[in-house]
């Protein structure tokens, strides 16, 4: 049984225990995969969820293994273990006492009923740092709702202001109610880590995807409180900035973001529309008074010529500017793949696939590689034996019984 290379990665001779499912802890535990910690994935004997969406759908699978699990699940081993088994906790407990982290995503109030939450686990090891990302957190008045990402969205106020007019909400695209408590799961996990190398004591990280949609208002919502108006989706132009939005080109859509006088005065001289030259607009308030004529204007000029063309006239101008991107332009843009951010996704059986990398770089640890999601209970023995010690036959009998697959 190896150990990652300690110099290799951040976070490697860190140990976390997976119980994730679906997307908010996966994504949190990918991250942590990622950047190094030896995460052990501790799935139910039929296999958590996540391996079944998409699985049989041809055009979005890997031999059997969906995109949302070969994604997700990369860098990670995996252990089948029955936890609702008395010797299959035992074992769980066992490897607490081995363990840094235990990240989880049951609703609230599971983690107490199978006995895996913090108070539990930290008798065993008072280092141990435990993770839940929950829709609504651990307390308060109403935690047990059921949530998934769309219901965050909804409840934390951001689709009220996505879209084009009140009357139709929008989602975001991204899961953003999903990927932002996974996101703020790892920034709790590290302070946590932090801390303890002080304290040289674990803690709880209760982390509410309500809490971080909530979070991610930022500014709008102490415009909220100044002002005492809820803000309304305005689609993609800005509040205070014109022109800044989405314009049709000949062959698509691009976005120009006119945030300072300057940048406005650079625009005259690539589009060739006789209203601007007014005076009234080089400065921000003419220029907001008349805003959709403006756009309107702006708009009819840019579809006289492809997105190539004026983007390269924009940025010799320095104005701030983009393609509105389709994944295949995103995905094979050269920045992007500069980064390292295509990578390759492996399937146990030595296909692969591709899928985003990782986002965070670091100048010296920087070893970047991406084992493939593992088959279930592909690491059951090894774990066993090279963390626990235990040997063949106790391993055989632990599967006749059922605790472990």
């Amino acid at each position: 049984y190896q150990m990652i290379d300690k110099a290799s990665k951040p976070l490697a001779g860190v140990r976390i225990l997976d119980l994730t499912h679906m997307l908010s802890g996966p994504y949190g535990s990918m991250i942590l995969a990622d950047l190094g910690a030896e995460t052990i994935k501790v799935e139910p004997l039929q296999g958590e969820g996540t391996r079944k969406l998409l699985a049989n759908d041809p055009k979005n699978s890997l031999d059997g293994m969906g995109a949302y699990y070969i994604t997700l699940n990369r860098n990670k081993k995996s252990i089948a273990l029955n936890l609702k088994d008395a010797n299959g906790l035992g074992i769980f407990h066992e490897l607490v006492a081995e363990a840094d982290v235990v990240i989880s995503n049951f609703g609230a109030g599971v983690p107490e009923r199978l006995g895996i939450d913090y108070a539990t686990l930290s008798e065993i090891n008072p280092r141990i740092i435990t993770c839940t990302v929950t829709g609504f957190g651990s307390d308060g008045p109403n935690p047990n709702r059921p949530a998934f990402d769309q219901v965050a969205q909804a409840t934390g106020g951001g689709m009220s202001i996505t879209g084009a007019d009140p009357d139709h909400p929008v989602r975001s695209g991204i899961p953003i109610g999903d990927l932002g408590g996974g996101m703020f799961a790892v920034m709790g996990i590290l302070a946590a880590l932090v801390e303890r190398s002080t304290s040289g004591r674990g803690q709880h990280v209760d982390i509410s995807m309500l809490d971080c949609q909530i979070s991610m208002l930022n500014y709008m919502a102490t415009m909220y409180f100044l002002s005492g108006r809820d803000p309304f989706p305005i689609g993609n132009s800005h509040f205070v900035h014109v022109p800044y939005n989405t314009f049709h080109t000949a062959d698509g859509f691009i976005v120009i973001a006119v945030i300072t006088d300057n940048f406005w005065h650079n625009l005259k001289e690539v589009v060739d529309c006789e209203e601007f030259a007014d005076p009234k607009y080089d400065t921000q308030p003419g220029r907001w008074e008349d805003r959709e004529m403006i756009n309107r204007r702006l708009d009819e000029v840019l579809r006289q010529n492809s997105s190539d063309y004026w983007l390269q006239k924009l940025q010799e101008k320095r104005i701030p500017c983009a393609p509105v991107n389709r994944f295949s332009q995103a995905l094979s843009d050269e920045q992007v793949r500069y980064r390292n951010m295509v990578i390759e996704l492996k399937h146990p059986n030595g296909h692969s696939t591709r899928g985003p990398g990782n986002p965070i770089k670091l100048s010296r640890t920087k070893a970047e590689t991406f084992a493939a999601a593992p088959t279930l209970g592909q690491d059951t023995d090894a774990v066993l034996n090279g963390i626990l010690g235990y040997d063949e036959t106790r391993i055989a009998e632990l599967k006749e019984r059922g605790a472990v697959g």
